[in-house]
């Protein structure tokens, strides 16, 4: 969500809270990283701004909000000149004890010897702080030792790097050109692990992974140690455990009784959680089990326990044959998979309720239609697809990897007789150049098994997405919940497939097609040779949308106005730029409504607001689930791998509400399908609301992941 921030301001003559928020931006410009100094700096420079007057002088590039016009009756705000005057002098005090105090902290506070010059980027301060924390270069005492521009610089040189692999007279320094201002402009952003990874000796670029788990202790034990070289990387990983004999199974070998595969999945749960990714993020699983297995009952309740299986989002392997018998009522079999016979029959209508009941409860497990998978898996010689990535919108054999991209919409639009429209034209030139990073990424990954190097070559896959959609109908004056945005959604979506393909067909011609390629369903006559045996994936983007400053993925506004705490509680308000730009124009704009909407009020219950206003800016909770379903359908048509999206439901929300949407997704040809009931765990993503404030976890975690509000799929 693209945001401008606004200040929950005290009563004093003095805006103490908006140059608390400058002095550390300031203290920051200058290297330093240490929170609690730059507290400590922040006091001490109020105590002198209080005795002082405004100085004359120019903001700091990217401060330039924090200075009031003339016009604006506010409280008493210094320039930035006088605040990073105010610094340097308290850096650089005459007095002896304070200076010997302050050298050795500063040492450990100072990114690099000499000052940075101020970012060229258009980043958010929620973006430079994501950045900071997860993506940036660290030298051994933890401190950021990169820049935005050279992480972008570092990734567009490691990826144009591939193209020597084919033409080694290329022009290397173009390609990187091209791909840095793809990059710097946020028109487009890579998968996490390259950001964080291209150019590194990690090297590890991709995001989604799956790994096989056979009926083995060793073949088990294998997938755990591989799982964490995975997430040690900043990947990833989805399973199947349906090969997995049932719970109370005789286990030949040594006469004793499986446990089954409810018992496992809490294992590599226990693993994931002693690994951080890659040092930047916890590891993320998806755990599938086929509904026609014997302990498909326990697997649906499996997270029950609120505290259970935290690392994993669980989905059920549904297939049509289940489903049309959920329409009828009538039982189906349960397949015991280490012996292929049937052991025993279960009604699929309670089945499904018990799906339901539990998503109503918890959010998971979710749903994937694994049948409707299959039909689409491009090499069905290489063997049938079993598991998806942690979130959902990535299929992928055993062994199988993806490295994932998403074009910012919002970048994509052109202004014509003062209103936008879509720049098709330049979205062409984009969906090219992103294909061909997309598939250098390949050829210069590092990847963490030989296994799955071997099956990533072979097939080639790569997933082209894109985020900002809900920002791009705003601009484009188009309410989410439309017929107009569905067919925005299915334009610019077919739109994307095609160029995709088309690009892949060049790149094919160029540098030959994937080597799996003779046997995948692309060998009919009249389809021509594709470098990549799928370009199309839509991922959350919930972290790549913060640095990109747009909306999620597909997904809807969250909300058009919330807080964060900074600083010795001082409350941040953090506005919607484009809401924010609509209240100005029409003339309700006030700080007081942002802080009302911050705190919970909802945009149609204020009189002011203009019905077309309230129309266009509509949230994820007051967007229908069916609407949800519709606009994932739209996008899932033309997409080849599958589309991440969580269905949201109000509190008030009934089971029934949930079958309903859990069958209209398998009547619209989803691939899989996530609900969230609100408030149906203690933790949620984002909330707006005073009482709300403090949760941070995710409805399905890891499936959604968090907002960054105060510093990846």
């Amino acid at each position: 969500m693209a945001n401008r921030d606004k200040i929950d301001n005290s009563e004093s003559s003095l805006n103490r809270t908006q140059i608390a928020r400058a002095i550390f931006a300031a203290a920051e410009s200058m290297g330093m990283s240490d929170r609690r100094q730059i507290e400590q700096l922040t006091s001490q420079a109020i105590e002198r701004l209080e005795q002082r007057q405004p100085l004359p002088g120019q903001p700091l590039p990217g401060m330039e909000h924090l200075v009031p016009k003339p016009s604006q009756k506010k409280k008493y705000l210094p320039t930035d000149f006088e605040i990073l005057s105010i610094v340097k002098e308290l850096l650089a005090t005459e007095d002896p004890t304070k200076r010997e105090e302050t050298k050795p902290k500063m040492k450990t506070a100072i990114v690099k010897p000499k000052a940075q010059p101020a970012p060229a980027i258009n980043l958010t301060e929620n973006a430079l702080s994501v950045l900071q924390k997860r993506y940036l270069k660290k030298d051994k005492q933890g401190q950021v030792i990169e820049t935005a521009e050279e992480m972008f610089r570092r990734v567009a040189r490691a990826i144009a790097s591939a193209e020597l692999t084919y033409d080694p007279k290329a022009d290397v320094k173009a390609r990187e050109e091209e791909f840095y201002r793809l990059m710097t402009n946020l028109e487009f952003l890579p998968n996490s692990p390259t950001l964080m990874n291209a150019g590194r000796e990690l090297g590890q670029l991709s995001a989604c992974f799956v790994l096989p788990i056979d009926d083995s202790m060793e073949s088990i034990f294998d997938a755990v140690k591989n799982t964490a070289l995975i997430h040690k990387s900043g990947g990833g990983t989805g399973f199947s455990f349906s090969r997995l004999r049932p719970e109370s199974d005789r286990v030949g070998s040594t006469g004793g009784i499986a446990s089954g595969p409810v018992s496992f999945i809490r294992a590599f749960d226990i693993a994931t959680d002693v690994i951080k990714q890659g040092g930047m993020r916890r590891g993320a699983n998806m755990g599938i089990l086929n509904v026609d297995h014997p302990d498909i009952e326990k697997f649906i309740e499996a997270k029950d326990d609120p505290t259970a299986l935290t690392n994993f989002n669980l989905s059920v392997a549904v297939t049509t044959e289940f489903m049309e018998a959920v329409k009828t009522g009538t039982d189906y079999n349960l397949i015991n998979p280490h012996t292929k016979e049937v052991t025993g029959k279960l009604n699929a209508k309670e089945v499904f309720d018990k799906i339901v009941d539990m998503a109503w409860k918890t959010g998971d497990p979710g749903v994937v239609f694994i049948d409707r998978i299959n039909q689409d898996n491009p090499t069905p010689h290489l063997g049938k697809i079993e598991s998806t990535n942690p979130c959902g919108e990535q299929p992928l054999l055993p062994y199988e990897s993806c490295n994932l991209g998403s074009i910012n919409l919002t970048r994509m639009l052109r202004t014509k007789n003062g209103s936008y429209e879509i720049d098709y034209p330049k979205l062409a030139e984009t969906v090219k150049v992103t294909v061909r990073f997309l598939d250098n990424v390949i050829d210069v990954n590092q990847f963490p098994l030989p296994e799955i190097a071997e099956m990533t070559k072979k097939t080639r896959k790569i997933g082209l997405g894109v985020m900002g959609f809900a920002d791009m109908l705003i601009q484009l004056g188009i309410s989410y919940d439309s017929e107009e945005a569905l067919h925005v959604a299915s334009e610019v979506m077919r739109f994307i497939n095609d160029k995709s393909e088309n690009a892949s067909v060049e790149l094919a011609k160029e540098r030959e097609s994937f080597p799996a390629f003779e046997g995948s369903i692309d060998t009919a006559p009249d389809r021509p040779r594709l470098r990549n045996a799928s370009c199309t994936t839509i991922a959350p983007t919930g972290t790549l949308s913060l640095i990109a400053g747009c909306s999620s993925g597909i997904e809807p506004l969250f909300a058009l106005s919330y807080t964060r705490n900074i600083l010795d509680g001082a409350r941040l308000v953090e506005v919607n730029s484009y809401f924010e730009e609509a209240a100005k124009k029409e003339g309700f704009y006030s700080e007081e409504l942002m802080q009302q909407l911050a705190s919970g009020v909802k945009l149609h219950d204020v009189a002011e607001v203009p019905n077309s206003v309230k129309r266009l800016f509509v949230t994820a909770h007051e967007i229908t689930p069916e609407w949800h379903v519709r606009m994932q359908a739209a996008f899932q048509r033309s997409t080849h791998n599958a589309v991440s999206k969580t269905v949201n439901f109000p509190q008030q929300a009934t089971r029934e509400d949930i079958a309903k949407v859990y069958m209209m997704a398998y009547q619209d040809g989803l691939k899989g399908i996530t609900i969230y009931r609100d408030r149906s765990r203690d933790a949620q993503v984002l909330t707006t609301g005073k009482k709300e404030e403090k949760a941070e976890g995710a409805g399905r975690t890891p499936r959604k992941r968090a907002k960054i509000t105060t510093g990846v799929t």
